[in-house]
């Protein structure tokens, strides 16, 4: 059976297990056609799944909150990193004293940029200093942070970070920085991929579905026990010539795949009442539920 499987954002070792289960022939084996599908915009999977032109949907977790609707169900995260805001190290005692700050970030939007600050200002209040979000400005550029950082020294940081990209690649270039994630500011992290379908699309191929779950959460756990073989699977299939960034990449990348994929709206409750803190997402106890029961 064909599954249509829609990605958030461009192929990267994020998404190794699936690639790994279509070269190994692990998916056909299953009896399953799987065909992965980059999109344009980040959000364009939500779309076709209400339009049924996909199967299955990939994208972080605090947007099932933000893209309710009653037909869209979780089927499981099956990544997790450390995501945050990065803060050059020249700018740390620039943020100590309240800025102002400019910050680097893909998408500047009245959503990202108050989760941004909220992370920044939570970070703020833990170390007793304050900011005024009035003093910190998102420019949307690309998701080149640290080569943005370089580029034009005016920016003191950049949003959207993920620990195995952007931290590897600090790590590399000796780019000393400041890590603002879950550890540093209280909040509940939300950098994460989870697999997102319909009902719909499961009560049409639900034994699919489980097939394809179960043989991705396996590709997870083999491929973090062979990381050789893991990048020589990624340098095939997107045809990207290897480096030693993006080794670094693939091998930080490989422990942070979960073992087991399953819909868990405990893992996610604390963001959700984040989000609903901050005004972003409205959901009533019955519409939270339907979203990890298929």
């Amino acid at each position: 059976m064909q599954l249509k499987i829609a990605l958030e954002w461009f192929l990267n070792p994020d998404h190794l297990p699936l690639i790994a289960g279509v070269v190994s022939g692990k998916y056909k084996v299953a009896g399953l056609e799987v065909e992965i599908i980059e999109p344009k915009e980040h959000y364009d999977g939500f779309d076709s799944l209400q339009k049924g032109e996909i199967d299955i949907h990939i994208n972080e977790p605090l947007h099932l909150f933000e893209h309710y609707n009653d037909d869209l169900r979780s089927l499981g995260c099956f990544f997790e990193t450390r995501g945050g805001v990065m803060i050059r190290k020249e700018s740390i005692k620039k943020l100590q004293n309240g800025g102002p700050l400019k910050i680097t970030t893909p998408a500047a939007n009245p959503i990202t940029n108050k989760i941004g600050f909220e992370i920044l200002s939570r970070y703020a209040q833990k170390n007793g200093f304050e900011l005024n979000s009035e003093d910190v400005t998102f420019v949307e550029t690309d998701f080149y942070h640290i080569a943005n950082m370089k580029k034009d020294p005016s920016f003191d940081g950049a949003w959207l970070c993920f620990y195995n990209f952007e931290g590897v690649e600090a790590e590399i270039e000796g780019f000393e920085h400041l890590f603002i994630d879950q550890f540093e500011s209280p909040y509940p992290n939300f950098s994460a991929l989870e697999m997102m379908s319909s009902q719909k699309v499961i009560e049409k191929k639900q034994e699919a579905i489980k097939k394809f779950i179960h043989n991705t959460a396996e590709m997870s756990r083999y491929l973090a026990n062979n990381k050789e073989e893991a990048k020589e699977i990624y340098y095939a299939y997107t045809k990207e010539s290897p480096s030693e960034l993006m080794d670094k990449i693939i091998e930080d990348t490989l422990h942070r795949f979960l073992p087991h994929i399953q819909a868990d709206g405990e893992k996610w409750y604390d963001l959700y009442k984040f989000l609903e803190l901050l005004g972003i997402v409205t959901l009533d106890s019955a519409q939270y539920d339907k979203i990890w029961h298929t």
